[in-house]
């Protein structure tokens, strides 16, 4: 388990906090290994009846770490992308999942949430994702449930605009729960964590299996995945990491789609 990612077990809710606050909680392969490690234990866990997501700082994460995205362009990226067992895990496990989002949820720190049965966001949070600013593809299985949460324009806009999305529109379209006071944000999420891990733990996990078409969604992150890759490597995408490299806007008028 990396130091950037903290459990702590108490009262059946296994608390995961993203804790690389001085990089914006940007998340690593290395760190993606230890959440999905992380989850799929839980899985078989009986002991842990709820996970609690949130992250250290400011912000609850700032996405992919940009960096390593550079690196899998230019054909030096990690013989394994642990991103995708993360996913996975997400997509098939029965655990109820809250989340504590403060401050701004990019990219995958946005597309998670749709994955997580119950979301408390802090008044300043913010969700976005970039995907198409970076010529990238949304991941998830979010090109799926993003659409059938808020409808294909809502959803259409998201993804093609890549502008942030406040706390209290994201509860009015239906992907957080509820919004409260930054300084209450931790207290919010874990009594509900609390009051899920009192329930009867088999119902609720019989439950979410019903609610949840496992298979379609890590179809859908198969899908999704063969594509990002096939973005990853492409000219607007080279474009988009030296622009942000050169701290410039990126021009992809000049570059052909692909």
């Amino acid at each position: 388990m990396t130091s950037e990612i903290r459990v702590d077990l108490t009262g059946g809710v296994l608390t995961i906090t993203i804790a690389r606050a001085d990089k914006k909680n940007a998340l690593t392969n290395e760190m993606y290994g230890a959440l999905a490690d992380t989850i799929e234990q839980a899985q078989q866990d009986r002991h842990i009846r709820v996970l609690l997501l949130q992250g250290d700082g400011d912000i609850f994460t700032a996405g992919n770490d940009v960096g390593e995205f550079a690196a899998i362009a230019a054909g030096n990226g990690p013989s394994e992308r642990h991103v995708q067992r993360f996913l996975r895990a997400l997509a098939n496990s029965t655990v109820p999942i809250v989340a504590a989002v403060n401050g701004k949820a990019v990219g995958i720190g946005t597309t998670m949430l749709l994955h997580c049965d119950y979301v408390v966001l802090a008044q300043d949070a913010q969700l976005i994702m970039p995907f198409v600013n970076l010529a990238l593809v949304p991941e998830a299985a979010s090109s799926y449930l993003l659409p059938l949460r808020i409808g294909h324009v809502r959803a259409f806009e998201m993804f093609a605009m890549g502008e942030p999305l406040d706390a209290q529109t994201a509860v009015a379209w239906g992907i957080a729960n509820k919004v409260c006071a930054n300084d209450q944000l931790r207290a919010n999420a874990r009594l509900m964590a609390e009051k899920i891990a009192a329930r009867p733990a088999g119902s609720l996990r019989a439950m979410k299996k019903l609610m949840r078409d496992a298979e379609k969604l890590v179809s859908q992150m198969n899908s999704e995945s063969a594509r990002f890759e096939e973005r990853l490597a492409s000219a607007e995408a080279k474009e988009a990491f030296l622009a942000f490299a050169e701290k410039r806007k990126p021009d992809f008028t000049k570059v052909a789609p692909q």
